[in-house]
């Protein structure tokens, strides 16, 4: 065989093996450092799963305390029933089930109760405030989120919340927060 030839086929497989795939302790490398992300990915996009679903109990509540300020403007009374409100909302969802707590003229709560332990439990309130000489009465709602999972809702989440008396002074209970 001729040098130029020997010399031109050592190029060529020398090339070639440079053209080749990875070897098995990159691919290795690679395979930790996907597994490292994913750790640290998966609990995040839970948390995330568990927001979504709480959002769902924000809006409700929401919804139910301003059908009672509603109701309340057109009835004199704060509606006693949950069908009174005709907000089109449902009374349970997969993750939720929802009440309206004490009723009364000054006064009412909504709640949602969780079904779910990982998830928040949110209570809403809407109360008539005593006017004053200078301002006419009117309602105020709020809305109260439990500060651990799987707490369970009651009107006693609300501070100053009362059904047979006005008041200016609606808020959270120890171990829940205002949104």
């Amino acid at each position: 065989m001729k040098t130029s030839l020997k010399a031109n086929l050592l190029k060529h497989f020398i090339a070639k093996k440079e053209e080749g795939g990875f070897t098995l302790i990159e691919l290795l490398v690679v395979i930790i450092i996907i597994g490292i992300l994913a750790a640290i990915a998966l609990p995040s996009f839970l948390n995330q799963a568990n927001k979504a679903r709480q959002s769902e109990a924000k809006t409700y509540i929401g919804s139910m305390n301003r059908g009672q300020q509603a109701y309340r403007l057109e009835n004199r009374t704060f509606a006693p029933e949950f069908v009174d409100l005709a907000i089109g909302i449902p009374t349970a969802t997969n993750y939720y089930t929802y009440t309206i707590g004490t009723d009364g003229v000054f006064g009412a709560s909504a709640l949602a109760t969780v079904v779910d332990p990982a998830l928040k439990a949110y209570v809403g309130g809407v109360q008539l405030s005593s006017g004053s000489a200078t301002v006419e009465a009117t309602t105020i709602a709020t809305l109260c989120e439990s500060t651990a999972a799987g707490a369970a809702a009651a009107d006693a989440a609300m501070t100053g919340f009362n059904a047979t008396a006005s008041s200016n002074t609606l808020g959270c209970a120890a171990n829940w927060k205002k949104l």
